[in-house]
């Protein structure tokens, strides 16, 4: 095939390229058994969306006993959202704060403040993605293990966000 362009010639080939599929298919990896006594398999717990949102209704209620606006949000241990609530009259930043303060929460297995405090000595942790190194975050535990976070902004100061935080780690699970 031959085309101009510019005033000069290309040349370029065409052509199809065959496969052969006579080759013995290569035999399936054998599947993993997924049972309590095997090693391959990890197990975890998580919050119900129920227990969440009580968690984040306990929230509520706590700084509605303290005349705050705040809201509230609940991740699970991998950091994902399980239920984000906005109280009345919360400012339009303490969405963008709980939830990045549920994350750290959890992420370290420790209240943010204990964690902003943590920034004196290492000072490159408020780099890590997605996180927020202020009061207002708790994590909820089982075994002493992390399983979920909680974080909570909106409240004029971290210790008062955190406060209510403990409210919903705090909460009847059932």
């Amino acid at each position: 095939m031959v085309s101009r362009r510019s005033g000069s010639f290309a040349r370029c080939t065409v052509g199809a390229v065959a496969a052969n599929a006579s080759a013995p298919a290569a035999p399936a990896p054998a599947a993993v058994k997924a049972d309590a006594a095997n090693r391959n398999l990890h197990q975890t717990t998580h919050l119900t969306v129920a227990a969440a949102t009580r968690a984040a209704q306990a929230v509520l209620e706590a700084a509605r006993d303290e005349n705050q606006r705040v809201t509230v949000a609940v991740v699970d241990r991998n950091g994902n959202t399980v239920v984000v609530l906005r109280g009345d009259g919360a400012g339009p930043q303490s969405y963008e704060s709980a939830e990045p303060k549920a994350y750290t929460a959890v992420s370290w297995n420790a209240p943010t403040s204990e964690l902003a405090e943590r920034l004196r000595q290492t000072p490159n942790l408020k780099d890590i993605p997605g996180t927020l190194f202020l009061g207002g975050g708790a994590p909820v535990r089982s075994k002493g293990a992390p399983i979920a976070g909680i974080g909570v902004a909106g409240a004029p100061s971290g210790d008062l966000d955190e406060r209510f935080a403990r409210a919903g780690v705090a909460a009847p699970a059932g």
